[in-house]
Parts: C-alpha cells; structure tokens; sequence
C-alpha cells in the first residue's frame, strides 16, 4: 500500500501525458509534454512554434501554468492521495484499519483519475474547437462548418496535413503501476485476514 502511494510522486518529476505533431515542414516533431502543475515543451522551442502553427488557424494560444486552476489544484490533490495512502499502509500495517481501506483509496483515486481525463479531454475540445472566425486560414469540413481541430485524448489523428498522437507518458505509467499495486494489496490483506 505504502509503495503504491509512494509511486505517485512520479507525476511532481516526470510528464503524465505527451502530444507529438509530425509534419512534412517539420522533420523533427513538435512535442508538448503535460505535467500535473503545466505544460513544457518536448524541445525548446516546441510551445512557441505550436503556438506560432495555432495563431494562423484561430487557435488560442497554449494556456500559462498559472491560467488553468487544474495546475494549481492537482498538485495538492495528488500530494493529499500520496499522504492518505501512505497513512492508510501504516495504519494497517499496525493493524489499525482493515485491508479494505486499501481498496477504499484504489476507488477514491480511480474517481479522481477518470474525472481528470473528463477534464483533459474537455480542455482539448474546447482548445480545438474554439476559434476565432477571422484567423488567417479558416477551413470548414465537408459540411462547410468551421473545421476542429482538437487532438485525440489518446491514440492518433490527421489534423490537415499533422499525424498528432496522444499518449500517456512516464509520470501517467508510475501512477497506474503505483495503483495496480495498491489493487493487488488489498486481495493479500484480505488473503492475510482469511488466514487469521
């Protein structure tokens, strides 16, 4: 339980989603890297380009870390989860609370992991979507409706002529690994209680 909690603290260190855009014009791809307190880019000079790609299309530029309240917020909640869940191991290590805690903190977190993808894919929507009419290349799709152009929650998409992938990155892997081990904590507590 306590090991699982600790994994958390990948996402203070490392990116919990990554964004690669490849195109043609670009032979090395633009990346931005999303971290639980904002966003960096992969190289560089990435979030300037992208933003510089998005101006032409109407998009808003890439929001500063201190314009989005999840940047502010998710740091606490994740620190506040690694201090229950530690709390929790010892306490039932001690024998204090009863292994089902353990699987009381792997639901309260999964909760909190699905409304924070809710969010992230939100974010995207709106960022893809909200254009401003008079950008210097306004396209509209076949229908002849202002063309979108928010990047998949995760997996691939061809957004006029960039392949954009979205995928969970290492921060995002310590924080499944770290509950995966909490989940499997909780069958050898109650192996442990069935034996007593």
């Amino acid at each position: 339980m306590i090991a699982g909690s600790l994994l958390l603290l990948g996402l203070y260190f490392f990116p919990l989603w990554n964004i690669m855009l490849f195109a043609p014009q670009y032979p090395d791809p633009l990346g931005l890297d999303i971290y639980i307190n904002g966003l960096k880019g992969v190289k560089e000079f990435d979030i300037q380009n992208i933003d510089g790609l998005n101006h032409y299309i109407g998009m808003k530029t890439l929001p500063k870390n201190d314009q989005m309240w999840e940047f502010t917020a998710f740091p606490y909640i994740i620190g506040g989860m690694i201090a229950l869940g530690v709390l929790i191991g010892l306490l039932g290590y001690l024998g204090k609370v009863s292994y089902k805690w353990f699987m009381g903190w792997f639901i309260l977190m999964s909760v909190l992991g699905v409304l924070g993808m809710y969010d992230f894919n939100a974010w995207l929507v709106d960022y893809g979507s909200d254009l401003d009419p008079n950008a210097i290349m306004a396209y509209k799709d076949e229908f002849g409706n202002p063309m979108k152009y928010n990047p998949p929650l995760i997996g691939h998409k061809t957004l006029l002529n960039f392949d954009v992938d979205s995928f969970p990155s290492t921060g995002a892997w310590m924080m499944f690994i770290g509950m995966m081990i909490v989940f499997a904590s909780y069958f050898v507590g109650k192996r442990e209680n069935v034996k007593k």
